[in-house]
């Protein structure tokens, strides 16, 4: 007996530490979804280095309890499954939001992100935010603009010069 409570505690502090860890936890409820579609989620996710888990919702209830994580017990009913990003935290809710494009089963209920609970609005703004390498990009383009704009002025003033000169 006390074997198996050493084991969902072992899974308890297993669970509490991921959500400690990871920037983004997505909470997602699987049912509908086929083997083989499951497998090509895992997939997904597992190439985005992302932890996908299905745990039982008492464990995930306790361990959000050792977290103050508790807003998100609400949504821990029926099948639910775990997607951590400890890397990136736009890239769970992201690669998540887009396959549940593709298959309507797939459902985003809630998540963690930053430490925070989140709700499904705000885990689907998330997912709509563009990647950490299209942020950098965005942000080159509009540290570029003002430079670009100076260069043009200059190159307009000096055509005007070399027009007033030849005539």
């Amino acid at each position: 007996m006390s074997t198996v409570i050493d084991q969902k505690s072992q899974v308890v502090d297993e669970i509490a530490g991921k959500l400690k860890d990871s920037k983004a936890a997505i909470v997602v409820d699987y049912r509908g979804l086929n083997v083989a579609e499951v497998t090509e989620l895992r997939q997904q996710l597992r190439d985005a280095g992302i932890d996908f888990k299905v745990y039982k919702n008492t464990m995930v209830r306790r361990a959000t309890a050792e977290t103050d994580l508790t807003g998100i017990d609400e949504q821990l009913v029926g099948p639910t499954a775990i997607a951590f990003g400890y890397d990136d935290v736009v890239a769970p809710a992201k690669l998540l939001n887009n396959f549940a494009k593709e298959h309507e089963a797939l459902e985003l209920k809630a998540g963690v992100i930053d430490g925070e609970v989140a709700t499904l609005e705000q885990v689907k703004a998330l997912a709509e935010l563009p990647s950490y390498e299209g942020l950098l990009s965005m942000l080159a383009n509009v540290l570029q603009a003002p430079v670009r704009g100076l260069a043009i002025a200059t190159k307009a003033v000096a055509d005007k010069k070399e027009e007033e000169e030849s005539a």
